[in-house]
């Protein structure tokens, strides 16, 4: 049987399709010797729950992103429906630095020391276990080691480019 010749996908098609994935809207944060940052993402999810495990994908084009790796340490603050303003925040649109996007909300620490959201509506609190490149994107894999979940509360989704309410 012949092999067919396949198109190559147009990086802005493979966008426009993902754009209709829904995802719930996490703000990533580290803190340690190489520095404190935060990032917006919707690429993490769900490893294992034996051991508890996750992985969160962030772009290592930026290299203010190293950090991450560096520390060793990442939490996954996942958030609500009145967060809108952090998820703007900290996806880097609106121009703030670092020191002005965590100013915005009230942060502690559980376990690792990354800066933990205390409203989130759940906080996965991780040791990196494992770092992976793949094409653009640096997969951190997290060990949890600690946990908070801000139960009545409604998540913030991103859906076709924008923030929505379940």
């Amino acid at each position: 049987m012949p092999v067919l010749k396949q198109p190559e996908i147009h990086p802005q098609d493979y966008r426009d399709a993902m754009a209709k994935f829904a995802g719930a809207v996490h703000v990533v944060t580290t803190d340690g010797p190489a520095g404190r940052r935060g990032v917006t993402v919707i690429a993490a999810c769900s490893v294992s729950d034996d051991p508890p495990t996750i992985l969160v994908c962030l772009n290592r084009i930026k290299t203010e992103n190293d950090v991450f790796a560096e520390n060793g340490v990442f939490a996954l603050n996942t958030l609500a429906e009145g967060h809108v303003e952090i998820g703007n925040a900290f996806s880097g649109l609106t121009g703030l630095s670092q020191d002005d996007r965590f100013a915005a909300a009230h942060w502690d620490t559980i376990a690792s020391g990354a800066p933990t959201l205390t409203n989130a509506l759940s906080v996965l609190d991780c040791r990196i276990v494992e770092t992976n490149d793949m094409a653009t994107h640096r997969i951190h894999f997290g060990r949890v080691i600690g946990v908070r979940i801000n139960p009545d509360q409604r998540p913030l989704i991103y859906h076709d480019r924008g923030y929505k309410l379940l």
